[in-house]
């Protein structure tokens, strides 16, 4: 491993992407304790506290604690994810964005575009709504704005519309001149920022005997088994075999080659979660903006994690989105199509029509096991906190976060790696220089 990483800084242009990718990292960790203008940090900190379990502590676990210390960055980069899933699924609506998706290079240059806009307008109306929604928020009495109310409302919105523009252009910087996806690591170092936090308050309450330390080892052995299931859910795949034929192009012959069509088992990552976990907290955000109304108290309460009606929907709301999102981003037909004019097949399949119904097929029974994995790593953190009545930060979201950005970083660092000739992370043996 040592010798690995010591490899890895001999490569001019891999060394130049890391040290860009750590500066990167280091302007977004800083712009996070940049506050906004006008807000009483203690009475936010109060509040956020006594609502971690709902919407707002999985919102603040996304922007990397920046939610609970109402910064510039508040809103992370959550709109853009926002607007990215839009343009996605309005392809499957309007023809002509999905003519944008099939065009290349060209294509995914415009639906960029409108994805920053769509950013821009998201993050506004966000920005907006989150300064209206902190005029109510208050400690015993104590309000959490200390300005005027109109300038509060405007500060904060341009303030935390433009941080999340540029939390955006840095997630783009990495992506283009750094290591992995830029968006995907943001949310990562905001994760991983907080375990140390998290690790040492629980050391404290052992210390002081406020935590038990069988039930403190009782989570850590959950946390490990459920980070090596994630790795192993992660990994898992199902290889379709693809041959394609001779042929016999002017005066050469090119050879049949034998390929696979990767179908992962979960194609749709952690989007599920974070759809459910939007309208699983949506009544609770509402029953906070209406504190005198019974009927969304009432409703809220219904609503509130832990119990085993709450937990069926959120699990039966992941399964739904799991296949949901998969038949966004995979399309039979198209990849169907694809091998058609490309001249390959799957053995025993014939092309067209027939190989898109078994690629659907296959698709709709390998998502079943991904889609329940995913509903008991989401669900099993929150009935646990409700068994135990303690805190259980690193929950299964966080998990498969943090897992599949690792694995990916990984696997960019092993191509540069290898494409000259070193072992990487994952290749046993010893390592090579170059030839």
């Amino acid at each position: 491993m040592i010798d690995t990483v010591r490899n890895m800084f001999k490569i001019p242009e891999l060394k130049k992407r890391i040290i860009f990718t750590l500066v990167i990292i280091f302007i977004y960790r800083l712009g996070g304790h940049v506050p906004t203008p006008g807000v009483n940090a203690e009475v936010l900190k109060n509040f956020v506290a006594g609502n971690s379990e709902g919407l707002f502590g999985l919102y603040d676990m996304f922007v990397g604690g920046n939610f609970s210390r109402f910064t510039v960055f508040a809103l992370g980069i959550m709109p853009y994810i926002s607007a990215s899933i839009i343009i996605q699924l309005m392809g499957t609506v309007f023809p002509y964005f999905h003519k944008l998706q099939r065009e290349g290079a060209e294509g995914r240059k415009k639906l960029t575009q409108y994805t920053r806009y769509g950013t821009v307008l998201i993050g506004l109306v966000q920005a907006v709504g989150l300064s209206v929604f902190m005029l109510s928020v208050n400690d015993n009495g104590v309000p959490a704005v200390i300005m005027n109310n109109a300038l509060f409302m405007f500060t904060t919105a341009i303030s935390l519309t433009t941080g999340t523009v540029v939390i955006m252009w840095l997630g783009e910087q990495i992506t283009s001149r750094g290591i992995g996806n830029g968006i995907s690591l943001i949310i990562f170092i905001g994760i991983v920022a907080a375990i140390p936090g998290s690790v040492g308050v629980q050391i404290r309450q052992i210390m002081a005997d406020q935590g038990h330390v069988v039930i403190s080892l009782i989570f850590l052995a959950i946390v490990l088994t459920a980070t090596v299931a994630v790795v192993i859910m992660t990994q898992a795949m199902r290889r379709i075999p693809i041959q394609t034929p001779k042929k016999v192009v002017g005066s050469k012959m090119y050879a049949g080659q034998n390929t696979v069509l990767p179908l992962r088992l979960n194609m749709a990552g952690v989007i599920p979660i974070i759809f459910a976990s939007s309208i699983m907290t949506f009544p609770g955000m509402i029953g906070s903006f209406l504190p005198h109304s019974g009927v969304w108290e009432e409703i809220s309460r219904f609503f509130a994690p832990g119990g085993i009606i709450y937990s069926l929907i959120y699990a039966v709301l992941i399964i739904f989105f799991t296949y949901f999102y998969t038949a966004i981003v995979f399309n039979p037909v198209d990849i169907a199509d694809n091998l058609k004019r490309q001249g390959g097949f799957i053995p025993g399949i014939r092309p067209g029509k027939k190989t898109a119904e078994f690629l659907d097929n296959v698709l709709a029974r390998i998502t079943l096991p991904g889609s329940a994995f995913l509903a008991i790593i989401a669900v099993g953190p929150i009935m646990l906190m409700s068994s135990f009545g303690g805190g259980f930060y690193f929950g299964g979201t966080s998990i498969l976060i943090v897992v599949g950005v690792a694995l990916d970083t990984l696997q960019q660092l092993e191509s540069h790696l290898q494409t000259r000739n070193y072992a990487g992370f994952m290749k046993k043996g010893s390592l090579r220089g170059r030839r």
